[in-house]
């Protein structure tokens, strides 16, 4: 977004466009997310990962000397287990995986990025066919996702203007019967009216708890899991993130197994579409805490340079006709000093009105810029060509883009 006229040195060639610089900020922003996090979980998990360790060194010991085994011969039965469990062997009893049941729960696994691995296909052919089969089957359930959240979105913002609608009704802005007098003075205040996204984001804050808890209270008693342990299942699941370390409907037999099959896929359903839309509307509230940010930079940033250029002109500044120019615009960046030059160049003083005047017409400028640089220049009004700081969008972003109203964070 470039900036006209020479004014600012931050608008050189060198300068980088705002998307870059968002973009480079928010990778700076993740990775530093990332070592934080990383420095939490080592710190947390670390020592009960060597005491477990420590514990299992031990009871190895103990087998080894009981069953008069080496330790080598110990370890390549070992090794031919975890064999066995890749292929889906376990000691307990466990439902075939490669039935069509199995077959069809590690299907939805995968066209839902889910990707739990306690199903793996074994065979060339099938990991061959897993890839055309997910690039595939991985971009439709994109697709339904945003749609899904387009849809979602459209209910949450009819609710939302219906409730607004009503409280301006209650405090009398708005006619009972929604339309505005004769007199045609007033402005439908519900015109161009969008949700707030931070409204957005508690209503599906609070339905994915809602989902959570409610397949927490069915997975804790049929699966045997706490229920803490239930609710850590429902967001690995519900977000994608698919560890699989506690997977549901694994067991041979389930009390009212078809119920319960038919309960769990509703409830991964449904959780995934919610969290998935959360997770969009949450990149939204970075984007503008993002966009805060280098504004602010920016802003300070362009002040420092159009305070030396301010210094500059008011020295070297001496309009000679101000008074006969007195429809001057702000428009323009650059001050027309023409009528100036032969006062320059024959030493003629300014006087103090003049002077004023001119810094007041520096100052206008000024100012102008500033804003500019704080909301992006140019300021785009018209409603095919808001922007909200990222240029365009795709899939979910552009979606919400066009289904919620950009809160503004300058206030």
């Amino acid at each position: 977004m470039a900036r006209r006229g020479g004014g600012c040195c931050c608008s050189g060639a060198g300068h980088l466009n705002a998307d870059n610089a968002r973009f480079l900020l928010l990778a700076v922003l993740i990775v530093l997310y990332m070592l934080c996090g990383a420095a939490v979980f080592s710190a947390i998990e670390l020592p009960s990962e060597r005491a477990a360790k420590a514990r299992w060194a031990e009871r190895l010991e103990g087998f080894a000397r009981r069953h008069n085994l080496s330790r080598a011969e110990l370890r390549r039965f070992l090794r031919a287990y975890e064999e066995a469990s890749v292929a889906g062997i376990r000691v307990d009893d466990a439902r075939p995986r490669w039935d069509f049941t199995g077959a069809f729960y590690f299907v939805g696994t995968v066209v839902s990025t889910i990707g739990f691995g306690m199903t793996t296909p074994a065979t060339v052919g099938g990991k061959i066919f897993l890839i055309f089969y997910g690039l595939i089957g991985c971009a439709g359930t994109i697709l339904f996702f945003n749609l899904f959240l387009e849809r979602l979105i459209t209910v949450i913002a009819y609710v939302m203007k219906s409730c607004h609608e009503r409280q301006l009704r209650r405090k009398g802005v708005l006619p009972h019967d929604g339309r505005w007098g004769s007199g045609g003075s007033e402005v439908d205040s519900l015109a161009g009216w969008k949700p707030s996204v931070y409204y957005v984001m508690l209503i599906l804050c609070v339905a994915s708890l809602i989902i959570s808890c409610c397949a927490s209270a069915m997975y804790t008693p049929i699966e045997g899991w706490s229920y803490f342990d239930s609710l850590y299942f429902c967001f690995v699941a519900f977000s994608t993130i698919g560890f699989g370390d506690l997977v549901s409907s694994q067991n041979v037999q389930y009390e009212s197994q078809g119920l319960y099959r038919f309960g769990n896929f509703v409830f991964i359903l449904m959780g995934v579409c919610c969290i998935y839309s959360l997770f969009n509307v949450i990149s939204i509230v970075i984007k503008q805490s993002i966009n805060w940010i280098l504004k602010k930079l920016d802003c300070r940033c362009c002040h420092r340079c159009q305070r030396k250029l301010f210094r500059s002109r008011r020295n070297v500044v001496m309009p000679g006709n101000v008074r006969s120019r007195r429809n001057i615009s702000i428009e323009t960046d650059v001050i027309n000093e023409s009528d100036t030059d032969g006062r320059r160049l024959s030493g003629e003083m300014i006087s103090m009105k003049d002077f004023l005047a001119s810094n007041k017409v520096s100052l206008a400028i000024m100012q102008k810029q500033l804003s500019e640089t704080a909301n992006g220049y140019p300021r785009q009004m018209s409603s095919n060509s808001k922007q909200n700081g990222f240029s365009g969008g795709v899939g979910a972003l552009a979606i919400m883009n066009n289904r919620l109203a950009e809160t503004s964070v300058d206030r």
